[in-house]
């Protein structure tokens, strides 16, 4: 048995965290915990580097845990491009890679992700509306990329159904992690031209919830999403949002006082054994 502490969404930087601070008490507990595997659903920083670097020193500092992580839409806003997104950059960065457990039968699987405007179908737009949208409202709208958002989207699917087709093969049952949003049920959807539903399109796609329950996919981990849902089943996969989120004056998210607080209550761990466990 080996256990898998699991979180999201920790945007140290835009929470004004001490992130050596940060390092130190969430080594301390990953070690007192014995944590096997931790796993970190993507938005650490507002900068790819700083991402990958608290990644690395964390790993450094725990070196009994393996840390994981994909890029969220935050950490891909500066310091890196597209190009180098989809390189192996570091044994840290999980995306288009998996991680087997040892002694147990399980991979895990890692994809940033990405959107195809699919959760916003409602409004009948044309997919160059939701682009301008976001080019003009969203914070993704700095992120630079070679092609459209479906495109981007339809790329990594193809990726992620080659990885879970591997899996059967190699009977592994499958831990998913991404960063955007899986499944429509955790949304808010209305026929209007409300802020939100604009806002819908750029959180994930229907199309990843399909593939996931078409190839059985035990558990999936993801983010972007500041809410604090229990654990989810649909169509027999158990979905997690574990996102920490913001805690400015702006923006108050969390259900407690500090940072630290807020990750301890939101970090999920689970055990993963083999089927004759």
């Amino acid at each position: 048995m080996v256990k898998v502490a699991m979180v999201s969404d920790l945007h140290f930087d835009i929470n004004k965290v001490n992130t050596k601070q940060a390092l130190v008490y969430q080594s301390r507990w990953l070690k007192e915990n014995q944590i096997g595997v931790y796993l970190i659903a993507g938005d650490l920083f507002n900068h790819f580097d700083r991402s990958l670097a608290f990644a690395e020193k964390l790993q450094k500092m725990t070196p009994n845990t393996v840390i994981r992580f994909v890029a969220g839409n935050h950490d891909m806003v500066n310091d890196i491009s597209y190009k180098d997104l989809q390189k192996p950059l570091s044994a840290t960065y999980l995306h288009r890679k998996h991680y087997d457990v040892p002694n147990t039968d399980w991979r895990i699987i890692g994809n940033n992700g990405w959107y195809d405007y699919t959760f916003s179908a409602v409004l009948h737009r044309p997919d160059d509306a939701f682009w301008h949208w976001k080019r003009a409202y969203w914070i993704d709208g700095a992120i630079e990329q070679p092609m459209s958002d479906p495109q981007r989207f339809a790329q990594e699917l193809q990726v992620i159904e080659r990885q879970l087709q591997q899996a059967q093969q190699d009977n592994k049952r499958v831990l998913f992690m991404t960063h955007f949003v899986p499944r429509i049920e955790y949304l808010h959807i209305t026929s209007d031209n409300r802020f939100w539903n604009m806002a819908n399109a750029m959180l994930g796609s229907v199309r990843m919830g399909q593939l996931l329950a078409q190839y059985h996919v035990k558990k999936v981990l993801f983010g972007h999403l500041h809410i604090h849902p229990a654990p989810r089943e649909f169509e027999g996969t158990l979905y997690y949002n574990q996102s920490v989120g913001y805690g400015t004056a702006r923006r108050r998210e969390w259900l407690t006082a500090t940072f630290q607080s807020e990750w301890l209550a939101r970090v999920k761990v689970i055990d993963l054994s083999n089927k004759s466990e």
